[in-house]
């Protein structure tokens, strides 16, 4: 390695930027002002024809990999080539790690991650004196990065979030844990689960994904609520959201005589299917569905909102999220929050301290707690100045971002840090 280098954090991310994922923006541009030195490897291009305020302040130079097999392989042929000369050896194990995994998932993905990889080694230069790599997600991305370590003599780590935790085999996980140098996770919940996985020893840190909490502000009344009802929703339209449970107990609470206004923020691939649910529910006269909008755009929903309700559960393939960042958020705003016990969702909500809760798939369960929490005033004065307080002490993503650069510094990461 050169001497005298600063080092060079390579993120390899699945698209880069993606409006769901903010708080990886977030945590890139928190690094950068801290003085760490970023490029990311993106694995496709972005889809989104827009993205968040937060992307204009980073810095970090971006590489982005073939994303695509077939109709790329003449883009991945010569960087492969000259990758394999280089280290003949590696690249070979680097195949017979492919074949054993595609002998297991038969997917041709496990053929785009090595060529990514392959690619990804070739165009170091691009990211400077890349000595590191960091994966969000514990899927593709840190595939792409575990081959790509072994090709190009680095070490890797990774960043475990939810979907890409449960809906993998936990062999797979072990495997990926055994080889990378620590991991990262945004739950407690999740650090349990990683380190029953996890080889004797091998460090998996919890560093919560945190929000900036300069962004929002809770409005002074709060407290008292009149009919119709203001209450949303920022979910994609995906299994684990549980949508249909909120659905559902929204129309129970129109049975009851309460009269609302709901708004459903995002999109997904089970649109079709909420939309059939809302119209068989009768409840398309009162909601509104926004689909993917900017986040200022969030921010005056919440604004005008008397409750935030989320149904998070258990998706039958395994997949389950965190812990919602839309949750602190609403909670920073002095939304009330009604959600489920799934997951890391207790470590940020305490049920009657700061929000309600209610377990999964359970609409009755879910309407009493909307219903409580929007017409019981002595509970939101309770809750409402709680859950600031909680977002406040353990989702600020000023403390949080700190944590996480003590962790790459511990591993000589850090900015100033140079190689020898």
């Amino acid at each position: 390695m050169k001497s005298n280098q600063s080092k060079v954090l390579g993120m390899v991310l699945k698209g880069y930027p993606r409006i769901s994922e903010t708080f990886i923006s977030n945590e890139i541009g928190l690094l950068e002002e801290r003085g760490f030195s970023i490029h990311i490897f993106s694995m496709r291009n972005p889809r989104e024809n827009f993205s968040h305020k937060s992307i204009k302040r980073i810095k970090a130079g971006v590489t982005y990999l073939p994303s695509t097999l077939f109709s790329s392989l003449h883009r991945f042929f010569l960087p492969n080539l000259r990758t394999y000369r280089k280290n003949p050896q590696a690249y070979r194990k680097a195949l017979g790690m492919m074949c054993r995994s595609f002998m297991s998932n038969k997917k041709a993905a496990s053929i785009k991650h090595v060529l990514q990889a392959g690619y990804l080694v070739d165009h170091l230069s691009d990211g400077g004196d890349v000595t590191h790599l960091h994966a969000h997600f514990a899927h593709s991305p840190t595939s792409v990065a575990r081959y790509a370590a072994l090709l190009g003599g680095l070490t890797f780590s990774f960043t475990g979030h939810a979907k890409d935790i449960y809906t993998q085999k936990a062999d797979k996980v072990a495997k990926k844990l055994e080889q990378a140098s620590f991991a990262v996770t945004c739950t407690n919940y999740n650090k349990r689960y990683l380190q029953e996985l996890s080889p004797e020893g091998k460090p998996v840190h919890c560093v919560y994904h945190g929000i900036d909490l300069s962004l929002f502000s809770s409005r002074a009344d709060r407290v008292q609520t009149k009919q119709p009802y203001r209450i949303m929703t920022v979910a994609r339209m995906v299994e684990k959201k549980g949508l249909p449970t909120v659905l559902s107990a929204l129309a129970l609470l129109k049975q009851r005589g309460v009269r609302f206004e709901y708004v459903l923020v995002g999109s997904g691939d089970d649109k079709e299917k909420v939309c059939a649910l809302i119209k068989k529910l009768g409840l398309e006269q009162y909601t509104t569905l926004t689909g993917t909008i900017t986040h200022d755009q969030v921010l005056e929903h919440y604004r005008a909102a008397d409750l935030f309700v989320l149904g998070c559960q258990v998706a039958a393939n395994g997949d389950r999220d965190g812990i919602p960042n839309v949750l602190a958020e609403a909670m920073a705003m002095g939304v009330p929050v009604a959600a489920t016990t799934v997951s890391g969702i207790p470590e940020l909500v305490r049920n009657a301290e700061s929000g309600l809760l209610v377990e999964p798939k359970n609409p009755a369960a879910l309407a009493d707690a909307m219903l409580k929490l929007l017409t019981d005033f002595e509970l939101r004065a309770r809750v409402i100045p709680e859950a600031r307080k909680t977002v406040s002490r353990i989702f600020d993503n000023q403390p949080l971002s700190s944590k996480l650069a003590e962790i790459y510094e511990a591993e000589g990461l850090g900015p100033g840090q140079t190689q020898v």
